[in-house]
């Protein structure tokens, strides 16, 4: 019996600049995009401890983005499982041509409000 792997479907936040403020700071529009196919995972026990002496924040799911995606995953919000989740950090981005699954980036996610 073959099994395969499937993602579930991720609203990503994406803030598209619109201009400045009075204070010439630039503002944002939020518009909430679907990723599909996204693996949602449990981080190991020493990605929290170490992630949490570096920065402070407590992660709590690993985000595995399919290959192709060009979003831009870097501090942005992400909404799954009926929650919303603030991304930490860079993604860990791999070469899609020597990854044999479909997805090659790794983000980490706190829970955010």
């Amino acid at each position: 019996m073959k099994t395969i792997i499937k993602g579930t479907p991720v609203k990503l936040h994406v803030k598209t600049q619109n201009g400045t403020d009075g204070f010439n700071r630039p503002t944002y529009d939020d518009e909430i995009v679907t990723v599909d196919n996204v693996l949602i995972g449990e981080p190991s026990a020493d990605e929290v401890v170490n992630e949490l002496n570096l920065s402070g924040k407590r992660i709590a799911y690993t985000l595995a983005i399919p290959k192709g995606d060009t979003h831009s995953w870097e501090n942005t919000e992400v909404e799954f499982f009926g929650g919303k989740f603030r991304t930490i950090g860079f993604p860990t981005e791999g070469i899609e041509e020597n990854i044999p699954l479909s997805w090659n980036k790794k983000v980490k996610v706190e829970r955010y409000g």
